[in-house]
């Protein structure tokens, strides 16, 4: 074998190991990119893949660049009193549920886009920004305030679907008026307050329940 044919051999192997190399970095880097992707965003990753037609790579852009735009926002404390404020309107929105039940969704929503807008996410008239940012901040709950819209937002949902989104709208309520409570007595006072009037409020006269 002569000598250029041994270091034209070497060079190939050469480039071949870095070429392997390379693509080793790729792929580790993106399962690892994957995997804390995932554990940032729970159950809102899956729902994000959905969307994007089970497209990793559409789906990894979006959710990072909600990070990027949305991760720096540090969510303002709420005042005992307006805590207090807040929970007394949820427990009035779940009564008139009986009622109105179209209505008591529809105050659902309003009333959890206010809460969002004063504890620092983007404001209601930005909706989708304010539901980006949620997902960052809130993934395991936010798809409560997208479920309440969907249910206003469609003419055949039927009594017990708009209950359902009331129900699943509840807990980004008790994550919005409990995070950043240095006591935790808010959070308590409200997650009490709260499911007391887990069964019964929402429930048509005359159930027996």
């Amino acid at each position: 074998m002569s000598t250029l044919t041994a270091v034209l051999i070497i060079a190939a192997t050469v480039a071949a190991l870095l070429v392997a190399g390379v693509l080793l970095r790729a792929r580790t880097g993106t399962g690892s990119g994957t995997r804390s992707l995932k554990r940032r965003f729970g159950p809102e990753y899956e729902r994000t893949l959905e969307r994007h037609g089970g497209d990793s790579e559409s789906a990894h852009q979006d959710l990072r660049e909600r990070v990027e735009r949305h991760g720096g926002i540090r969510p303002l404390p709420l005042e005992p009193a307006i805590r207090e404020h807040y929970a007394a309107q949820w427990t009035m929105l779940q009564e008139r549920f009986v009622d109105v039940p179209r209505q008591a969704v529809a105050d659902a929503d309003e009333l959890l886009t206010r809460i969002a807008a004063t504890r620092g996410f983007p404001d209601p008239d930005r909706g989708e920004e304010q539901l980006a940012a949620l997902s960052v901040h809130h993934p395991h709950h936010v798809e409560g305030l997208r479920t309440v819209r969907r249910a206003v937002h469609s003419e055949s949902a039927s009594t017990e679907e708009l209950r359902e989104s009331l129900v699943q709208a509840r807990a980004l309520f008790e994550d919005l008026t409990a995070a950043g409570d240095p006591t935790g007595t808010g959070a308590a006072r409200t997650r009490s307050e709260s499911g007391r009037n887990r069964g019964h409020l929402l429930k048509p006269k005359g159930s027996g329940a």
